[in-house]
Formats: C-alpha cells, sequence, structure tokens
C-alpha cells in the first residue's frame, strides 16, 4: 500500500464515517432521553433514499400510503385511549385531528406533487417532510405507553420494530434497489486525491448539522428540556417539563437525521428496502464507542468504524463486517470493566 492508496482509503472511511456520525448521534440522543436503544434507525435511512428515487421516477412513494397506515392506527390507539379515560367526544375529535393533520396534509401534497417532476432539491426537501413524521407515530405506537419500562423491554420492542419496519418496507417499496442522483457531479483535485463533489456535501451536511444540534441544545428551550429529561427523568417531570412531549421530539429528530442520511448515502451506493439495517448498526456501533452517552465520542467512534471499514475492505474485503463488529468487543469489555454499573445498565 502507498499513500496514493492509504489516501484514497482514508477518504472513503471518512466519508462513511460522516454518516455513521449521523446515525450515532441519533441513537445517543434516543437513548439519552428515552433509555430506548433504537435498532431501527437504519429503517429512516432505507425510507428516504428510496422515496427520493421514486420521487424521481415520477411515481408516488410508498412512503405515502405507509405515512397513512402508521397515522391511522396512531389515531385509533387516540379514540381507545380517549374512551378508556372517558374523555369527551370533542377532546377526542381534538386529539385525533391533531395526529392526523399533518401527516394527511404532507401525503395529499406528495400524491399531487410526485408526477410534476420537480427538481431534485425540492423533491429531497419532499422526501424529508415524508420521512420525519415517521418518528413521532413509531414512539407513540410502540414506545410511549412502555416509557417507564425496563432498558431490556424496551431493547425487544426495538427488535419487534425492527422486523416490522423491514417487512413493511417489503410490501411498500418492493424489493428492487435504487441508486440515486448525486447532489453534485463535479471532482476536484486535491493532491493526488480525486474528491466527488457528493463527498463533499456529506461532510458540508454533517457538519451543519452537528453545528446546528449543538445551537438546539445549547440556545433553544426544547433543546434544554431534552438536556434535562437525558440527565435526569424524574427531576425534569418535577419542574413541568413532558418526558412524554421529550421522547416524541428526540424521535423526530432521529427520523430527520436518518432520512438526511439517506439523501446524503443514496448516490453512494444501491440502496434496498433492508439496507438501512446494517448501515445502521455500524452507527449503534459507533455510539457503543461513546457509551450511548457523549456526542463529542460518538462523532469520534463513526469516524473510526469508517476508517476501519474501509482499510479492512482492503486488506480482507470478505471479512470486512467481521472486523468492524469485532472492534466492539474489547470497547464493551473495556467499559465493563471500567464503568460502575448496576443491573438495569
Amino acid at each position: 500500500m502507498d499513500l496514493t492508496i492509504a489516501g484514497i482509503l482514508a477518504l472513503d472511511g471518512l466519508t462513511n464515517g460522516a454518516i455513521y456520525a449521523l446515525l450515532a448521534l441519533a441513537t445517543v440522543l434516543v437513548f439519552a432521553v428515552t433509555r430506548v436503544i433504537f435498532i431501527p434507525q437504519g429503517e429512516f435511512v432505507a425510507f428516504g433514499a428510496l422515496t427520493l428515487a421514486l420521487l424521481q421516477s415520477g411515481k408516488v412513494p410508498g412512503t405515502v400510503w405507509f405515512l397513512l397506515v402508521l397515522t391511522a392506527a396512531v389515531a385509533v390507539g387516540d379514540v381507545v385511549d380517549g374512551l378508556r379515560h372517558r374523555r369527551g367526544a370533542a377532546r377526542i375529535a381534538r386529539r385525533v385531528a391533531r395526529t392526523v393533520a399533518y401527516p394527511v396534509a404532507v401525503s395529499l401534497f406528495a400524491l399531487w406533487a410526485a408526477p410534476q417532476g420537480w427538481p431534485l432539491l425540492a423533491q429531497a426537501a419532499l422526501t424529508m417532510a415524508l420521512v420525519t413524521p415517521f418518528g413521532t407515530l413509531i414512539y407513540r405506537l410502540a414506545y410511549e405507553s412502555l416509557a417507564d419500562a425496563s432498558v431490556l423491554v424496551l431493547l425487544i420492542v426495538s427488535v419487534g420494530v425492527h422486523f416490522a419496519l423491514v417487512g413493511l418496507g417489503l410490501f411498500f417499496f418492493g424489493a428492487e434497489g435504487f441508486r440515486n442522483p448525486s447532489f453534485w457531479d463535479t471532482r476536484l483535485s486535491l493532491g493526488g486525491l480525486t474528491v466527488a463533489g457528493q463527498t463533499l456535501i456529506i461532510f458540508a451536511a454533517t457538519l451543519a448539522l452537528i453545528v446546528m444540534l449543538w445551537l438546539f441544545f445549547e440556545r433553544s428551550l426544547h433543546g434544554k428540556a431534552l438536556r434535562a429529561t437525558a440527565v435526569n427523568r424524574l427531576g425534569a417531570r418535577l419542574m413541568g417539563i413532558s418526558s412524554t412531549g421529550a421522547g416524541r421530539l428526540s424521535f423526530t429528530m432521529a427520523a430527520f437525521i436518518g432520512a438526511l442520511s439517506g439523501l446524503l448515502i443514496g448516490p453512494t451506493t444501491t440502496v434496498f428496502y433492508d439496507s438501512g439495517f446494517l448501515i445502521g448498526l455500524k452507527g449503534f456501533v459507533a455510539a457503543v464507542f461513546a457509551g450511548l452517552s457523549s456526542y463529542p465520542l460518538a462523532l469520534v467512534g463513526a469516524l473510526g468504524v469508517g476508517l476501519l471499514e474501509s482499510f479492512g475492505a482492503f486488506w480482507a474485503s470478505a471479512f470486512k463486517e467481521v472486523i468492524v463488529f469485532a472492534a466492539v468487543l474489547p470497547v464493551l469489555l473495556w467499559r465493563s470493566l471500567r464503568d460502575p454499573h448496576g443491573e438495569e445498565q
């Protein structure tokens, strides 16, 4: 291996690591606020990439029908909960209206806009608008009633949600894979390296999102509420912060980050309905490096995972996944020996 090959592998590893960093940040965010190890984070990646691909072909994406089905399920849950607690019909109707308003509106808009042949950036924005509500709906449907359950129970639920989303993804998107067009087709020469425009887009989007997350947590009231909930759920409740609202917001942000990751990774690889699991799992490995608690360490871990994957593929391509996932074992052992932990952890 010479320096040119090493540079190419490093650039490829850092590019993939930037995507894994977004997923690792979302995983840490969700776990810190809700104690949910959200295994299906990668499904948002696949949904984002597939939705944009279908919009590019002028078809109505299966995301629209998938979103409406989830919305209907949550609305039925609202009605059942209202009847169980003997709330008035007007109150139940208002709650159902709040649940269905945005998903139905964006779905109807997508039905009209899909055949219009809009520019790529407009279709990307529509994709984000369609996939982001999945976070809130999945949280309300699967996790909200179990908010105080143990981490193990929440993990088991996450496994079930993952399999459900993969199966529904096959039903709504089909088995065909898609590769999206690049957001920037140019190529730049930096020394002996050729850098694609899409690579620069990935780095810029990752950096911008990290800065926005920092500003959100440091400067906004909602961000400070999420931080308080992450530090002490009971204390946050006593201070008037809704843990339910914090959970919904964290899942919405995770869906947004996942959809954005799907848009960024779509031009670099062919995405299938089940491709998100492996991508999301590598983001989870990066989050484990951070102990599911530190955003800066999650970023460092993600870049390390990307580099390890890239160089591992060069030396032993058949074992690159094994190398990446095996690397987490010494980290888990080190954290187990170093950190005091109770039975719940």
